[in-house]
């Protein structure tokens, strides 16, 4: 069973629990979080209950501060205006200093500038990559509460110009969402497209929920291009194969990891799909990315095959553990203070498990700090709150979704400097 038809018996199962916590280990008192996720899109609602699971495992542990976890779960619907009210209900209604989310840096940005920032609330993200983050950033203007578990936008499109380059293309034409995350990955890929010497033939952005992208499509097409590239989310991807398959357009196609999806595949048709290859961030291959595959398919009956589920983990417990080593009654600003406790390269590792957990709070208590061995392996946040990250390039088959190449953090940096 592949990662987003992951048991929907589990997932939901696992959902249910996003209002009220766990009774594993019962508090005297409950620590609340937030958290902005798109519950409403299939591949959404694993993140939510990978975000859950990471939860109820830190409850079975004694919670934080001596509280339990509730996670207070929002549905975006990867909609910014939609992610902006959950978020300032998150925050002004149930009074959280932790955010969890959202998907999407085009849902991220508005309610990090809008919400998290003026209210002083800590922001941390599984799926968020646009390079306008580190900007922001760099600009003194995230207040150091924005952290993300997600690499930037630079790694994903740098390794779709590699599968260009490595398949002979010598023309693409890229689409990509018009929003904060699709104009920067479309924008880089394009500009590492051309530092390879393949042409770009055009760049087309695509606005949500029109009816048709049958001019867009005819656009891209006069360009002849010998592939495309699309970052765009599974329902207009699904409209835009469509339109352009039946306008007589190459099935040579490049995605970004949005389109990593069940709904995309099943609606386009594998028929179609046989010469599309997808681009992700990936887990080192270290033991504790492991341990979480095996823990993960233990709790869902299925790997975690989808978007952004060991990313959503991660910083779930990162963020938990650096409540805890700020304090009960601790604001945001106190725990992005305290990320670089539970992340520190040089401190006591632990694994990412309720054990983990435990043994992690003992060792912050005493006044020493973690290093965090997690699914996405050692985490470690630069300055700007970013992390880099391995690849992978993958195919849909009738199975599911597999993995095509595997691609390590030197290939992945080495590649980028080529590029400059």
């Amino acid at each position: 069973m592949n990662g987003l038809k992951t048991s929907a018996l589990a997932i939901g199962a696992a959902l249910a629990f996003a209002s009220f916590g766990t009774e594993a280990a019962a508090q005297e008192c409950t620590t609340k979080i937030g958290a902005v996720l798109p519950t409403s899109v299939d591949w959404g609602k694993p993140i939510a209950a990978t975000a859950q699971y990471a939860v109820d495992l830190a409850n079975e542990a004694g919670g934080v501060a001596g509280c339990e976890i509730e996670m207070v779960l929002r549905d975006t619907q990867v909609d910014p205006k939609v992610g902006v009210d959950a978020a300032k209900a998150l925050v002004d209604l149930d009074g959280v200093q932790l955010l969890l989310g959202a998907v999407s840096s085009g849902v991220s940005m508005p309610i990090l500038t809008s919400v998290t920032v003026p209210a002083g609330v800590m922001q941390m993200s599984c799926c968020s990559s646009s390079t306008a983050f580190t900007a922001l950033s760099e600009e003194g203007k995230t207040n150091g509460l924005f952290y993300r578990t997600f690499a930037t936008s630079g790694v994903q499109a740098a390794v779709g110009a590699m599968v260009a380059r490595d398949e002979g293309y010598e023309s693409v034409a890229v689409f990509y969402k018009n929003d904060d995350w699709g104009q920067d990955i479309g924008g880089l890929v394009a500009k590492d497209l051309e530092a390879l010497g393949i042409e770009v033939t055009a760049s087309i952005a695509i606005n949500d929920a029109q009816a048709s992208y049958r001019a867009e499509v005819t656009e891209a097409l006069k360009g002849n291009p010998q592939a495309i590239y699309m970052a765009l989310y599974p329902k207009e991807g699904t409209q835009v194969v469509r339109e352009w398959i039946s306008l007589g357009g190459t099935q040579e196609m490049i995605a970004a990891n949005a389109l990593k999806s069940d709904e995309f595949k099943e609606n386009v048709g594998m028929q179609f799909l046989g010469n599309f290859t997808g681009t992700d961030t990936a887990s080192p291959r270290t033991d504790s990315a492991s341990a979480f595959v095996d823990a993960y398919t233990t709790r869902f009956d299925g790997p975690p095959n989808g978007p952004g589920l060991a990313n959503s983990y991660d910083a779930t417990m990162i963020a938990l553990l650096a409540i805890h080593a700020a304090g009960e009654g601790a604001t945001g600003a106190d725990i992005a203070a305290k990320i670089g406790s539970v992340t520190d390269p040089d401190g006591t590792p632990v694994s990412a498990d309720a054990e983990g957990f435990a043994a992690a709070k003992e060792v912050l208590d005493g006044g020493g700090t973690v290093s965090y061995q997690g699914a996405t392996g050692n985490v470690l946040f630069d300055a700007n709150g970013d992390v880099s990250a391995p690849a992978v390039t993958w195919v849909f088959s009738e199975s599911g979704i597999d993995e095509k190449q595997y691609i390590s953090l030197t290939e992945v940096n080495d590649f980028m400097a080529s590029m400059q």
